[in-house]
């Protein structure tokens, strides 16, 4: 049989679980929402790769295809503020058909990474 002082401990970490994965839960989802929607220029590049191919590995799109075909991620090359952003599930799918290309990304940018709303080339 527990002790009154043994329920109420209990009872009290029980509580503190609560508000600890409720708290957690709305910081995430007030991230989400905050992050307001931007369309950025750069280039469709590798992970591996970033801002600068490698020399010897062909034109920027066989170099940044071979690299994804080796295990890299496709990323947004923002050559001119030199910067590099990771691109999430959908983004990694519609960026293959402009790898090496100067494109505009929209999407909401959450630290490093774009979630990706669209993908277009840039005139």
């Amino acid at each position: 049989m527990k002790t009154p002082s043994v329920k109420l401990a209990l009872g009290s970490l029980a509580v503190v679980a609560v508000l600890a994965v409720s708290t957690s839960t709305l910081a995430q989802n007030s991230n989400t929402k905050t992050a307001r929607q931007r369309t950025l220029v750069g280039y469709i590049s590798d992970s591996m790769c970033g801002l600068k191919h490698m020399s010897g590995m062909g034109d920027e799109k066989s170099c940044t295809l071979g690299c994804v075909k080796g295990g890299a991620k496709f990323v947004l090359a923002d050559r001119g503020h030199r910067r590099v952003y990771q691109l999430d599930q959908m983004g990694q799918e519609k960026a293959r058909e402009f790898a090496g290309q100067k494109i505009k990304v929209t999407g909401r940018v959450m630290g490093k990474t774009i979630r990706v709303t669209s993908i277009e080339a840039a005139g």
